[in-house]
């Protein structure tokens, strides 16, 4: 017996049924595909990668996490703290779709950002003072509130001898060395060796203490070169109107007084002017740094003559047309944030003064000696110019951010440079040196102390090839004379 109609639940769409008279007929039957099922006997998931998603970047995220703005392809984090995690991920550990922005390599310059490694008392050396600090706190602290507490005349008794222990303190230089930094040893600038001998010992507090008033007046013996005339827009110039410094290729003769003809002449003397002694027959003019030499006497006394080679940078014309020769010479400004100092493109224009002070603490030596060489050559003017460079990481290019004008007196003045102290050094290491017997020595300062050694030389020290042919140049020379 067969029913009127079989009707099917096919879940197909392109299943159609018909009832009919006792039968039933199928049109466009689909095809049901079972799909293939992967075992995995040894734990989930399907046991190979499809070849549809093999070699793809995968970073794990989670459907909770809130969706950004569209192009925020910086990932910047949020000011608000309210909203600082709100819109991050949770996982974050994936960078393969993160924005990394790179710079042009034409901008590239290496620095070395390797960190040294501290020793066991850099290390513990803040622990240590933050101690100290809330122990001292602490004292003072208790030491108030023992005051507070204390009766009128017992409050008294305990300021006065707070007051004698720091006076005691202060006298006898009793403070704490905890904060005190470390100074590294020196090495000396030339190697001490045990065959040296020592001669004689200077310290500076006896050097300070010397002077010397019996100087002549300084005799022009000679003078050599040429110089060239200042430009007095650089005395306007300004930090808002920095000027850059050109690097000019020229010739700057550094002779030894030893070697300088002019000295080794003897009582030859030609008048003023007189051509550089140093420049040769085949060099260019044009290529000669702007520079005179002034070759200048002095008698110390009745028995000593001193020569000495002092040398001018330019000369100047004044409102009346007179002639004055300068001394120029330039600072060199140091990263502000490493030496304590002040920034030359803020403080300079308002606040020289101060520049000044923080250049003559760091370079005090320098300033001592241009002023001294200005006062020996009789130079009216010194003229001191600030450079600085055009970008912090740029050494090839300066540019010159003033200038300033002294007179050495006045300047040597400023700077406690004392003439009468230095005539007095001078006259000391001469005499010092005249007791000496023939021979070959060196004057050296010590690195780490305030004194002066001067060191007696064994024979072939600091000599060359060179020298051993000059001299047997010139014995072969005096024996030709001779025969």
């Amino acid at each position: 017996m067969q029913p009127d109609c079989w009707r099917s639940l096919w879940p197909g769409p392109s299943v159609a049924i018909r009832a009919g008279r006792g039968r039933c007929r199928f049109k466009n039957m689909a095809k049901f595909m079972t799909p293939v099922i992967q075992d995995n006997p040894s734990g989930w998931g399907p046991c190979a990668v499809p070849e549809q998603f093999r070699d793809m970047p995968y970073q794990p995220f989670s459907k909770g996490d809130r969706l950004g703005k569209v192009a925020d392809w910086t990932g910047a984090t949020y000011q608000d703290k309210r909203y600082t995690n709100k819109y991050s991920s949770q996982f974050g550990g994936g960078s393969q779709y993160a924005y990394f922005h790179e710079e042009d390599e034409t901008s590239f310059q290496l620095v070395d950002t390797a960190r040294t490694q501290k020793t066991a008392y850099q290390r513990n050396r803040m622990r240590f003072a933050q101690r100290n600090l809330r122990r001292d706190k602490d004292r003072r602290n208790m030491l108030q509130f023992n005051l507070q507490t204390l009766p009128k005349s017992a409050k008294q008794k305990e300021r006065e001898r707070i007051r004698l222990q720091k006076k005691f303190q202060k006298q006898f230089g009793v403070r704490q060395k905890w904060d005190q930094k470390s100074q590294k040893p020196r090495d000396s600038s030339v190697e001490v060796r045990s065959d040296w001998e020592v001669k004689e010992e200077m310290d500076f507090p006896q050097l300070m203490k010397m002077r010397y008033l019996e100087v002549s007046e300084p005799q022009d013996i000679e003078c050599c070169g040429a110089l060239e005339y200042y430009d007095k827009a650089f005395d306007r110039i300004t930090t808002r109107s920095e000027k850059p410094l050109r690097s000019i290729k020229r010739i700057f003769h550094t002779v030894t007084t030893t070697d300088d003809p002019v000295i080794r002449k003897g009582k030859e003397r030609y008048n003023f002017p007189n051509p550089n002694p140093f420049v040769e027959d085949d060099m260019d003019k044009n290529e000669i740094a702007s520079v005179a030499y002034r070759y200048r006497r002095w008698k110390l006394g009745d028995d000593i003559d001193l020569i000495v080679r002092c040398e001018h940078d330019g000369v100047m014309t004044g409102a009346n047309g007179e002639v004055s020769f300068i001394n120029i010479k330039t600072l060199n400004e140091w990263d502000s944030r490493h030496c304590n100092g002040v920034d030359w493109r803020q403080k300079l224009d308002s606040q020289r003064g101060a520049v000044i002070a923080t250049e003559l603490k760091n370079n005090s030596y320098k300033l001592a000696r241009w002023t001294c060489c200005a006062l020996l050559a009789g130079s009216e003017y010194l003229k001191l110019g600030y450079v600085s460079r055009y970008h912090v990481k740029d050494s090839s290019r300066h540019v010159i951010l003033g200038t300033q004008q002294f007179k050495p007196n006045e300047f040597a003045s400023q700077i406690n440079l004392s003439v009468e102290n230095a005539w007095g050094i001078l006259r000391c290491v001469i005499d010092i040196c005249m007791k000496l017997e023939e021979g070959k020595y060196l004057i050296l300062k010590d690195p780490n102390k305030q004194v002066i050694r001067v060191y007696s030389l064994p024979d072939g020290t600091f000599s060359s090839d060179e020298d051993d042919e000059d001299e047997e140049e010139e014995e072969e020379e005096e024996e030709e004379e001779e025969t």
